[in-house]
């Protein structure tokens, strides 16, 4: 058994901002606590955090590490299968290579769990995965595999194919295409469950990948939807709606800008990347005050990178940009570990200091929202991954 103690402990749960202590042993947070007794871990493993900040390891809720690799062109890019405007049968852990040199920063900044996956050319472009930071296999890295359906709206899918002459050339055409296959997949999901429960003259349906694989979001299968604008992403809940789909706003740009009905609605979004330039039409309204208008209109939302837009190292100055701009520091942290494995399905997992959780944490060698701070040490399913030299 491992404990560290004297921490000034964030467990986005029941304590936050207080001293206290975490044990953990085999990859399992077994006890998490405020006042601690060495009497009655005698023969543990003692880490003296010295009063220094203990977080969960940080989530990047949506990004495209390992698909999308450092220092590699079209060898190492495999977000976008740019042939077919559906391909819900693709899955991003297949194209996912860990020896990614991206992934010994990302764990060395503190962040032990990313959600990754196919881009946003398709407006139906295959699952995400939930990965560990570290490991020689994706087998070895998996935490989940496949945790998320992803479709996108907006001018990426537009431009892609019109510029191949086909469909969807415009926003009708892709948001026409999301419907088509939702309802084929619906009819075959509907088949199948008939098939499955014995009903009369029930026949099984051809097998189709394509719907086999969108079927599942009948089944609770979450499902990310990329949209920057405002239209954009009311279509995103038109059809999440119309079609019963647990869903999130992925990006969610100009969310801000509508935030009632983003309450109303009862989407979570997955805000970002707002650092850097507006590198297109879409993005010309991002704002690091979205944060704080979404907080104060009681939106719940996660901070992406969307790595490697903005690499995943980014994530602390990010959310510190946001709380510059108005977000509170509760909120910004939330929106870096709990938030993201709650809109991702992970929370039993990752995401906070709790019992039974995974052993993932990390020791800051400052307040967290300092530029220069950096994490002092980083454990992975209770393995030291990270020590600062």
């Amino acid at each position: 058994m491992h404990i560290i103690k004297n921490a000034t402990l964030y467990t986005m749960n029941k304590i936050n901002g207080e001293n206290g202590y975490v044990a953990f042993e085999n990859g399992k947070i077994s006890e998490v606590g405020r006042t601690f007794d060495p009497s009655r871990f005698k023969n543990a493993t003692i880490i003296d955090a010295e009063e220094k900040i203990v977080t969960p390891g940080l989530v990047d809720p949506h990004c495209h590490i390992g698909i999308m690799e450092e220092g590699i062109q079209f060898e190492g890019n495999d977000a976008n299968e740019m042939t077919n405007p559906i391909t819900p049968e693709l899955r991003g852990l297949d194209s996912v290579y860990p020896k990614d040199t991206a992934f010994k920063y990302t764990r060395e900044s503190g962040i032990t769990t990313v959600v990754t996956g196919p881009g946003s050319a398709n407006a139906i472009g295959g699952t995400f995965t939930a990965l560990k930071t570290i490991g020689n296999t994706v087998d070895e890295m998996m935490l989940r595999e496949e945790v998320s359906m992803k479709m996108a709206l907006g001018e990426n899918p537009k431009r892609v194919y019109s510029g191949k002459q086909k469909a969807p050339a415009t926003r009708m055409a892709t948001a026409a295409l999301i419907r088509e296959w939702l309802m084929k997949a619906r009819d075959y999901h509907e088949q199948m469950k008939r098939y499955e429960n014995g009903g009369e003259d029930a026949k099984k349906p051809t097998f189709d990948m394509k719907l086999h694989s969108l079927s599942r979001v009948f089944d609770g299968l979450k499902v990310k939807i990329h949209a920057h604008r405002s239209d954009d992403i009311m279509t995103a809940i038109r059809i999440a709606r119309e079609f019963g789909l647990d869903m999130s706003v992925e990006h969610a740009t100009e969310a801000y800008l509508i935030p009632e009905a983003i309450k109303e609605s009862g989407v979570p979004l997955i805000l970002g990347p707002t650092l850097g330039h507006a590198s297109k039409y879409e993005l010309v309204n991002k704002s690091f005050e979205s944060g704080a208008t979404l907080e104060k209109a009681g939106v719940p939302f996660a901070i992406m990178t969307d790595h490697p837009v903005i690499t995943t190292e980014s994530t602390l100055i990010q959310a510190a940009l946001y709380i510059k701009h108005g977000l509170s520091v509760k909120t910004a942290m939330e929106a870096i570990t709990i938030n993201d494995a709650r809109i991702n399905g992970i929370d039993d997992r990752v995401g906070s200091l709790e019992t039974g959780k995974d052993a993932d944490i990390d020791i800051w060698d400052n307040d967290l929202f300092n530029i220069m701070t950096r994490p002092e040490k980083v454990f992975i399913n209770g393995h030291s991954v990270h020590e600062k030299a």
